[in-house]
């Protein structure tokens, strides 16, 4: 099935323990723009979207809730992820040194891909894992 004309299908979720100052570092270091923040009565991140191309992350505060009590922030868990979101760019090397500047933890440096493209991966100041490349599935079909 084809992606739909106004984006993807497949959105990744997130919980941060400080969703506002997140919303604006993934702005600012990963080139994602706000398209909508709802908070909740206490001041925290009920719900933000967020979106970079044709692509869109959501993400919340953390908080004990029945979703919250599925997912582990990474610093619980030793740092690790269960998953990991993929993000294509069009210059991942400007990509990678604008992100590590911005304060990204790179965990996999800037590397030319065998099967074309470039990528890298990193932390976010949360710990979350990301991975960003120039290669493009779709594209590459």
């Amino acid at each position: 099935m084809a992606a739909p004309a106004h984006g993807s299908t497949l959105i990744p979720c997130l919980r941060y323990r400080d969703a506002h100052a997140m919303l604006d570092w993934l702005c600012h270091a990963f080139g994602f723009e706000q398209h909508a923040v709802y908070d909740d009565d206490a001041g925290s991140v009920a719900h933000a979207q967020l979106v970079h191309g044709g692509g869109m992350l959501m993400l919340g505060s953390v908080r004990d809730d029945t979703f919250g009590r599925r997912i582990a922030q990474p610093d619980e868990i030793g740092g690790r992820e269960t998953q990991c979101t993929y993000v294509v760019v069009a210059d991942c090397r400007a990509h990678y040194d604008h992100a590590r500047v911005a304060g990204a933890e790179i965990v996999d440096d800037y590397e030319e891909k065998d099967y074309g493209g470039a990528g890298y991966s990193c932390r976010d100041p949360e710990g979350h894992l990301w991975s960003f490349g120039s290669y493009d599935p779709w594209r590459a079909a």
